[in-house]
């Protein structure tokens, strides 16, 4: 295998798709490297752990075609070190041979035979908004948890609704919901578990493209835009019954301007140490923001709002809350509660299509 491109267009795609490498101690070498195949001037390259792959075309300028698996890290740091301008990749046998000006590297290569065939998701293709996607995700997917010792909390549910399109995730502690209106990937009643870790790197991709292809199959489900793709293995079990988490009715409602809000949360959570909730107490005069942290001190701080109910002091996690805060759109946010121990409600006064569920924290 031999080409040529420039320094910078071959370091974008080496970091995009090694971004799926996998980093797991114990893993298998080859899920360490990045395949690169060339048919002609086009360079396909891919990382992979199994789980998730991403790859990505680009234009060289081709002189022998070939196939090598290249370690990710290193390569990609040889060729950002260059000078700027054109890089020489030239792969014969074990050695993978890299030069730019009076620059040179020799760099071992993995066999290729051990690398792991690309998933391909079988399925109907259906173009989508993509910014839209990516609104919905942002909102969504930072409430899905990380704890992997239950997966599928791990993953943002996709599901059919109405004909439109809704993503929902939890972490047990909070929960996101967003339905995306006139976009529709899935039939109804159907639903798929997509891992959140997948979608995060989905929206690196998406960047400030205007449409993603989505396929999604029995167990894979893939995403292009342009000419990268993205692919993931979905998750499998069952979602908890979210709609059985979301109150029907709540008699307290607060009405109070979204930035006001974040930002008093913001300097109050400075004295909520050691996870110190932050209380909300609830009154006809508007709305008081606590936190006191035992041989640390206290914040106290009054924001305007208007509140139909009775007076209430209610607390939460700062850091859920400012989560939610901060993916609301809208100049003014609503908090509809029940009482102290029952999930709180966070939506904005103009976007019914996004909720935000809170789970109170017990306070003496």
């Amino acid at each position: 295998m031999r080409f040529r491109c420039e320094r910078d267009v071959l370091f974008e795609a080496l970091s995009v798709v090694g971004r799926a490498v996998s980093t797991r101690a114990g893993a298998l070498q080859v899920l360490s490297g990045v395949r690169l195949k060339l048919t002609g001037d086009e360079l396909r390259l891919l990382g992979t752990d199994n789980e998730l792959g991403i790859s990505m075309e680009v234009t060289v300028g081709g002189a022998a075609d070939g196939v090598a698996v290249v370690p990710s890290r290193l390569f990609a740091e040889i060729v950002r070190s260059l000078e700027p301008g054109a890089v020489t990749v030239e792969i014969d046998g074990e050695t993978a041979q890299v030069s730019a000006g009076r620059s040179q590297f020799a760099v071992r290569v993995i066999p290729p035979d051990e690398f792991p065939r690309p998933s391909v998701a079988v399925g109907d293709q259906v173009e989508i908004d993509a910014q839209v996607l990516d609104a919905a995700l942002r909102q969504v997917v930072p409430a899905a948890s990380t704890d992997d010792s239950r997966p599928i909390l791990t993953g943002v549910l996709f599901t059919a609704e109405d004909g439109d399109l809704r993503l929902v995730a939890t972490d047990s502690y909070r929960l996101a919901r967003r339905d995306v209106r006139g976009q529709s990937v899935l039939q109804d009643g159907q639903s798929v578990l997509l891992p959140s870790r997948a979608l995060t790197e989905l929206r690196r991709l998406l960047g400030s493209a205007s449409t993603v292809t989505v396929q999604l199959g029995q167990n894979e489900a893939s995403f292009s835009v342009g000419r990268s793709r993205l692919v993931t293995r979905l998750i499998p079990g069952e979602f908890p019954n979210y709609r059985g988490l979301i109150p029907q009715s709540h008699p307290n409602k607060l009405v109070v301007n979204r930035e006001a809000l974040l930002d008093a949360v913001r300097r109050v959570r400075l004295m909520a140490r050691e996870a110190t909730p932050i209380r909300l107490l609830q009154t006809a005069q508007g709305l008081d923001l606590l936190a006191i942290t035992q041989d640390v001190g206290q914040a106290h701080e009054t924001v305007d709002a208007s509140y139909e109910g009775e007076e209430l002091t209610i607390a939460f996690n700062p850091e859920y809350l400012v989560d939610g805060l901060e993916v609301l759109g809208d100049d003014e946010v609503v908090l509809d509660t029940l009482d102290a121990r029952n999930p709180a409600v966070l939506r904005g006064t103009e976007s019914p299509d996004f909720l935000y569920l809170l789970m109170p924290v017990r306070v003496s």
